[in-house]
């Protein structure tokens, strides 16, 4: 039989263990919500999201990254997984290189602005060796044969010269300088004699948005190698002007290169592609920059109401407005999401930050930022094989500076979804704080008997709390569902002569 000592020792446990659970819910919806809401805020008043710079936000998600791509190169590389990739599985072979090399250039533009990067020299060696481990280069290896690395394959061998020279500009390191010159000058050599300019990513396969990013590699790579491809560079412009251009004068997305005398026109130019086109452009050839850009506004740049930015299809196309595709991303109402971030990075080198502010901060705003620098919602709806790519990306994109020349047009605006995003935040932290709040019933009442929820809520009280310890969104969850489970029921009203009594002590 219980006594009433042991009845008040596990009517007070009981009491203690909901009060500090609530407690620490409280905590963790701040830690979850409140806190993500005021760096939101932060961020939409820091100057160098509306202009030249480097956002506050980019520096805090390269000190994330740069404690997280190193451990994942190197366990991806010692595991082989990148040689038992299917050979058309994009995420899987293309994007772990890509993020490798994204993450090299936002460290480098950092470094261009003064940062000091010596925290990250782990993580870039890690960068460089994923990209030239030879268990990376399965998948272009299987495409082209032996001599990949000299037969087209020009997004691949973009990527490499991306890769390297952004490593040896922030390192000094010049142990990959024969290999880079080498790929430098064979792939300028190739598209300098190709018949239109341009020449496949893969077989049957040729995106002269990559021949373009490419070329923009090669000129960059002449500033750690001593070498000089203006004249080449005024050479390549032939692929991407008249005939070569689409109906509305952009670069194609895509052609079918041996498809007759002349490239057919497979797909024109689209949000993504423009948008990709605009990071590099400027560099190369700036009055095309500027006319491919107004364009790409004019065309692609639109407001629902609720967002803006720039979108995947022109509107008389015969794509959906919902909708996916493996390089767009989400299509969602129009709005490319992939063109949209890859338009922050486009808008900063063309000095377009009334288009920069709006798509960065609709970006920050949406993407659940972290008190840790990381941001949430691209890394959890990034690729397992590849899941900081989101990330790496738009580090990169937001460290984009204009290019020279470029006059710079301020302004940009707050949008709904910003606004939208914020209520979302302050609701999360909100709704468990009354939640949490309602529980002070039942610690200041006793309990007369263990009812079954609290059989349960114990352990999962238990639970919630180490779960926290390892990871706070799953601890959060469980202390949440605890919150749930034992809230007392509203009261009833009293009926006529009669009155609402408190429970026996």
């Amino acid at each position: 039989m219980t006594t009433n000592d042991e009845r008040l020792h596990r009517q007070r446990f009981l009491r203690y263990g909901l009060a500090f659970s609530a407690l620490l819910l409280t905590l963790g919806a701040a830690e979850l919500f409140l806190w993500p809401a005021a760096l939101v805020v932060g961020d939409l008043n820091d100057p160098a999201l509306a202009g030249p710079g480097i956002p506050r936000r980019a520096l805090a998600l390269h000190e994330s990254l740069s404690e997280r791509i190193e451990p994942w190169a190197r366990d991806r590389i010692e595991s082989g997984a990148a040689t038992r990739a299917p050979l058309h599985d994009v995420p899987r072979t293309e994007w772990p290189i890509f993020t490798a090399v994204f993450y090299l250039q936002a460290t480098e533009s950092l470094q261009a602005q003064g940062i000091d990067v010596d925290h990250a020299q782990p993580a870039v060696r890690a960068a460089r060796d994923l990209i030239m481990d030879p268990g990376h280069h399965t998948w272009v290896r299987t495409h082209w044969g032996d001599d990949y690395l000299h037969d087209e394959n020009v997004f691949f061998r973009s990527l490499l010269i991306a890769g390297l020279t952004s490593y040896q500009a922030i390192t000094g390191d010049d142990g990959d300088e024969a290999f880079l010159r080498d790929q430098v000058e064979t792939l300028a050599a190739d598209l300098d004699r190709s018949p239109h300019g341009v020449l496949q990513d893969y077989p049957g396969e040729t995106y002269p948005i990559d021949v373009l990013a490419a070329i923009a590699y090669i000129r960059r790579a002449d500033a750690v190698l001593g070498t000089d491809h203006s004249a080449f560079v005024r050479r390549a412009r032939r692929a991407f002007v008249s005939p070569y251009d689409d109906e509305r004068g952009l670069v194609r997305f895509r052609v079918d290169l041996y498809g007759d005398a002349m490239p057919q026109n497979v797909q024109p130019g689209r949000g993504i592609g423009n948008s990709w086109v605009g990071i590099f452009a400027p560099e190369l050839w700036p009055e095309d920059a500027e006319r491919w850009y107004a364009t790409h506004e004019e065309e692609f740049w639109q407001d629902q109401g609720w967002a803006i930015g720039f979108r995947e299809y022109p509107r008389d196309s015969a794509h959906g407005e919902w909708t996916f595709e493996i390089d767009a991303g989400p299509v969602l109402d129009g709005f490319g999401t992939s063109a949209s971030a890859f338009g922050v990075g486009a808008a900063r080198r063309m000095g377009r930050f009334d288009h920069a502010y709006t798509l960065s901060s609709q970006m920050v705003a949406t993407s659940w930022p972290t008190g840790g620098g990381a941001l949430l919602l691209p890394e959890l709806f990034s690729h397992p094989e590849a899941p900081m790519l989101g990330e790496a990306a738009l580090l990169y994109f937001m460290t984009i500076q204009p290019a020279e020349g470029m006059p710079i047009v301020a302004g940009g605006e707050t949008t709904p979804l910003v606004w939208l995003s914020l209520l979302v935040y302050l609701g999360g932290f909100i709704v468990p704080l009354l939640l949490a709040w309602r529980l002070r019933r039942r610690w200041s009442v006793p309990f007369r008997r263990p009812t079954g929820a609290l059989v349960v809520a114990v352990p999962l009280g238990g639970l919630g709390l180490l779960a926290s310890v390892v990871d706070p969104y799953v601890g959060y969850v469980l202390l949440l569902a605890l919150v749930f489970l034992v809230s007392p029921p509203r009261r009833r009203k009293a009926s006529s002569g009669s009155a609402d009594r408190e429970p026996a002590r």
